[in-house]
């Protein structure tokens, strides 16, 4: 197998980090050091800790379960509820150690650097869109009333998942996602 790139290694080192400790706790020493490369050739790859950051969050975009909300011939709810059980379990996997990168990121850098709030914005727009996409499809079958917008009921729910993230990780027993899930499908979209 052939040997990562150094501009790979320090992504995969980074996510790892970023993921683990948060963006203000990781320093450009500890993501080299974790990469097993100088730290000279990190400023080879990226202009910045910021401009790192932006690629950490696309590539964090790609393992938040989408594709999920795309199974065909699966009812729309369903496919909505097995997006968040999946996000729940990788949460759970963790040991409720890590959250959100996105949740992560917005409360630790998104207030004083620009760029990780429009990649945070960004990030959440495009999530949303997708949970819409899907929270349409059930307003259409009737499954979901009409009272509100997709788009509307999608930033609600990715808002009560962050903010059920941050439960999980004080209380560690399941307690808010639990809450999560009978108010998201059992009150508000039903």
């Amino acid at each position: 197998m052939p040997r990562a790139s150094v501009r790979e290694q320090i992504v995969d080192a980074a996510f790892e980090q970023f993921h683990r400790h948060g963006y203000n706790a990781c320093g450009v020493k500890l993501i080299t050091d974790s990469a097993g490369v100088p730290k000279g050739s990190f400023y080879n790859h990226f202009e910045s800790k910021e401009a790192l950051a932006l690629v950490v969050m696309d590539r964090y975009g790609e393992t938040r379960h989408l594709e999920k909300l795309q199974t065909p011939k699966t009812a729309p709810l369903t496919r909505l509820r097995h997006h968040f059980d999946a996000l729940a379990q990788d949460i759970v996997d963790f040991g409720y150690e890590r959250g959100c990168v996105y949740g992560n990121f917005s409360t630790e850098a998104a207030d004083h650097i620009p760029a990780i709030r429009e990649g945070v914005k960004t990030a959440f727009d495009l999530w949303g869109n997708a949970i819409a996409a899907v929270i349409r499809e059930a307003q259409d079958a009737g499954d979901v009333t009409n009272t509100q917008s997709p788009e509307t009921l999608a930033r609600f729910l990715l808002n009560s998942w962050e903010g059920a993230i941050v439960g999980e990780r004080a209380a560690k027993d399941g307690s808010s996602f639990a809450a999560f899930f009978t108010v998201a499908f059992e009150v508000v979209l039903h």
